[in-house]
């Protein structure tokens, strides 16, 4: 009998595998919210608003093992505060409990599982405004921004992860028949089983800027799977990742699973602690979305384990020609402005041929180009209100710190200045720089810089440009890469150069993928291996009895019983 956790959520869960086989988009927590909540909704929570602030200035219990103490990391870039008390626990016994609690997680088998991970997303959901505010005012999104990248977007993007989690353990066999010709050519019934077994303690490294839009998949991908997990968060955004550990520990607890399935590692930032879980020989699985050069240092370091690290890297444009001029440039401002930056989809490269583009407005210079963004730039945050939803607050120094140094690298085609809030008089918003480059500096374009600075690179041609895009985000790394022409040509080499550099690209399209709801983002990047790359499938084989049921899926085949295993990592 299939547990009462799945038969709750069966419908729901079915339906999205069946969205995700037949390539639809299927977005139940969004459809069910409706379009309009991230503004309707937002003014009228104040249940949310008082359960936030009942949070502030207290210590967020949760009963977790080898608890050192408390600890206090993060600050509200809107000035809201006291800042909330986690607990700080010994890493190594969080994986010592996520290891003993395994064994169990792993037995549920994966209708229990799911169940229960789609459990945990609809309580989850009930919290959407909370969860937003928290985002809030942990990664400096405005508050529009923030529903939409850790409330019911967010949602069903782990929903499609729990799906295909159960899609792919679903269709694992669990019995097996065959026959094979043994001595003198008879042939001998054999039967089987075939069982999921799960990698290990998965570790989920926080993503600063967007901690549940990118922490979701990974998650949930592991815990339907069978893996324990460790969350250890940015120092600068606990909270959104803090409630959701919460929620999930009472969902399993309720359940009569340990709840040290899901703990959360925090600590100051100096201690560390994501690196030393990551090294950890007990953690076989790690999730990471930021930038390339930690990503680099955990497939270098963390060898024990299997790494899915989507990188951020040079999110590249490629501009030869348009016939909608006005589009392109107000898409361009919009994707520079939001978040200042910090989306993590924000182009950070436009190349364009030295000898400009053609329009339907006529043929542009790049002095043109450069002189319209920045006018675009300024109407689209010249009302107070409207450049609060879009920008955001900056949390860092590093972001202030890379809008001073880049300006000094060539020409600022559009300065980057403050913008006033007008709710909040100190929290720091600051418009997008444009700097002008040559496609010889490429020490300046081929590192990741965070904040709202964008380059805009002379080249020699729209043949230089693509080389270019291959060159540097195959080795630098990109979320996407985006192309502008009317030339079909144009259009079919930049598809060879986005597959020869592994990276999703955008055709001709004004609204580039710089908000987290894109269609883009839809889906983990790593394809069936981000699902089954965290398990492996063991085999048993045995003759089979000429009479009597089949012999249990293998737990652990005792050394003398005579049992053939086969070990097979999908």
């Amino acid at each position: 009998m299939r547990p009462g956790s799945y038969e709750r959520h069966r419908e729901l869960l079915q339906s999205v595998i069946r969205a995700i086989a037949a390539g639809e988009c299927r977005r139940p927590f969004t459809e069910a919210t409706g379009q309009d909540a991230a503004d309707a909704g937002m003014r009228s929570t104040r249940t949310a608003g008082k359960v936030f602030r009942s949070l502030l200035g207290r210590p967020f219990d949760l009963g977790q093992p080898g608890e050192l103490g408390l600890v206090r990391t993060e600050s509200s870039p809107y000035g809201l505060g006291p800042a909330v008390a986690y607990p700080r626990c010994d890493p190594a016994l969080l994986v010592a409990a996520a290891e003993r609690a395994a064994a169990g997680w792993r037995a549920a088998g994966p209708y229990e599982r799911a169940g229960l991970a789609v459990e945990i997303l609809r309580r989850l959901n009930t919290r959407s405004h909370e969860l937003a505010l928290a985002a809030h005012h942990t990664t400096g999104q405005s508050l529009q921004a923030a529903f939409r990248a850790a409330g019911p977007h967010a949602q069903d993007r782990a929903l499609k992860a729990v799906a295909r989690a159960f899609a792919e353990s679903e269709r694992l066999p669990a019995d097996l028949h065959w026959e094979s010709t043994g001595r003198g050519g008879q042939p001998h019934a054999l039967r089987g089983t075939c069982s999921l077994v799960p990698r290990g303690v998965s570790l989920l490294v926080g993503c600063p800027d967007f901690p549940l839009w990118n922490g979701f998949p990974g998650l949930f991908a592991s815990l339907v799977t069978g893996n324990p997990v460790v969350v250890a968060p940015h120092p600068r955004s606990v909270l959104p990742l803090a409630i959701t550990v919460r929620v999930a520990r009472q969902v399993l607890a309720e359940a009569g699973h340990s709840p040290d399935l899901v703990t959360l590692a925090v600590a100051e930032p100096e201690r560390q602690v994501h690196r030393r879980l990551a090294t950890h020989p007990a953690v076989r699985i790690v999730d990471f979305t930021g930038s390339a050069r930690f990503a680099d240092w955990l497939e270098q370091h963390a060898g024990q384990a299997a790494v899915f690290a989507d990188r951020t890297g040079l999110n590249t444009v490629v501009l030869d020609s348009t016939d909608d001029y006005r589009g392109l440039v107000r898409g361009l401002a919009l994707a520079s402005c939001r978040c200042n930056g910090a989306v993590r989809t924000t182009p950070q490269n436009i190349l364009v041929p030295e000898r400009g583009l053609g329009t339907d407005e006529g043929h542009k210079t790049l002095r043109d180009l450069g002189a319209d963004l920045g006018d675009a730039v300024d109407r689209l945050l010249g009302h107070p209100a409207r450049a609060a939803k879009v920008l955001g607050a900056v949390t860092t120094d590093e972001v202030r710190n890379a809008l001073t140094e880049a300006a000094r690298y060539g020409p600022v085609l559009h300065a980057s200045g403050p913008v006033a809030h007008p709710d909040h008089p100190d929290a720091d918003l600051r418009s997008p720089l444009l700097v002008r480059l040559r496609a010889s500096d490429e020490r300046v374009y081929t590192r990741e810089w965070p904040g709202p600075v964008t380059f805009l690179v002379g080249t020699d041609s729209t043949s230089h440009s693509l080389a270019l895009l291959r060159r540097t985000v195959a080795r630098h790394g990109a979320l996407y890469a985006s192309v502008h022409s009317t030339d079909s040509l144009v259009l079919a080499a930049a598809e060879t150069a986005a597959l020869d550099a592994g990276v999703h690209l955008v055709e001709n399209l004004d609204d580039l993928p710089a908000d987290p709801s894109s269609a883009l983002a839809e889906q983990p990047d790593a394809g069936a291996h981000f699902v089954t790359g965290r398990f492996r499938v063991v085999r048993s084989r045995r003759h089979a009895p000429s009479t009597g049921p089949v012999p249990e899926p293998l737990v652990a085949p005792a050394p003398d019983s005579g049992l053939t295993a086969e070990l097979i990592d999908v």
